[in-house]
């Protein structure tokens, strides 16, 4: 019998100066099931074993450290994504056909949502192998929960344009959608542009247009803010550079 892909959530305090105590992020069961597995999948073998590590301060592991065997995605696919396809990640799979368990694991919160992993769970229904997720912080969905803005109809759109004429067309158009269909739409950005993206975002929407962010999410100096873009303008940049944050507008 082949084993199982087990997506496995992370912590969202990757890249952060703090980590959160990892019992009260998450949940015991998740936590003990990723103590059991000893074949990964994962976009840095590093990080990958920073956090077994942690894992194991919790729920011995059932193979030290070490032993544990831990495949990365190539580093195309963490540049581009995988979601559209184009990369067969069907070898990577192969300890699964021969009957272990396989951990898939990205840097922080639900692997293939908002980060790579997408090809690896194609493969895996494609070669006929159960795909088990289990339960972690998401940070869309946290967000989305805390910012007030429509949570029964919402898109999250990835990444806005860097060139900032393009940045500034995408933040019009996502609006528009907003504003006609009343469809929330959520989007990231890379460390050390939050505020770059804040400006642009005040610079671009019209002033009714509601605008939520959250950053830190889980952490103890996380936040969650709402206003429309004419009360932000008149108040701080809610959020520091450096830390991950997730975007929001609507109506």
């Amino acid at each position: 019998m082949p084993g199982r892909l087990v997506l496995v959530p992370a912590p969202l305090d990757f890249g952060c100066s703090q980590q959160a105590p990892l019992a009260q992020v998450m949940p015991d069961g998740t936590l003990l099931e990723a103590s059991r597995i000893t074949h990964w999948i994962c976009e840095n073998a590093r990080t990958a074993r920073a956090y077994l590590k942690r894992v194991g301060e919790i729920h011995p592991l059932a193979l030290p450290l070490q032993q544990q065997q831990l495949a990365e995605l190539p580093r195309a696919v963490h540049k581009k994504g995988d979601h559209a396809g184009g990369f067969d990640a069907r070898p990577l799979l192969a300890a699964a056909q021969e009957g272990h368990d396989v951990g898939l694991l990205s840097e922080a919160g639900m692997p293939a949502v908002a980060d790579p992993g997408s090809s690896v769970v194609r493969a895996a229904h494609e070669l006929g192998i159960a795909v088990v997720p289990l339960v972690g912080p998401v940070s869309l969905l946290l967000a989305l929960a805390a910012s007030g803005l429509n949570g029964q109809d919402f898109a999250f759109v990835g990444y806005l344009p860097q060139d900032a004429a393009e940045r500034e067309r995408r933040i019009r158009e996502l609006e528009g959608l907003a504003q006609k269909t009343g469809q929330t739409q959520l989007f990231i950005e890379t460390p050390y542009r939050n505020v770059a993206v804040w400006q642009a975002l005040l610079k671009a929407l019209q002033g009714a247009t509601r605008v939520a962010v959250a950053s830190g999410l889980t952490l103890p100096g996380g936040t969650v803010g709402c206003r429309t873009a004419a009360a932000w303008r008149t108040a701080a940049v809610p959020i520091a550079n450096d830390t991950p944050a997730v975007f929001a507008i609507g109506r």
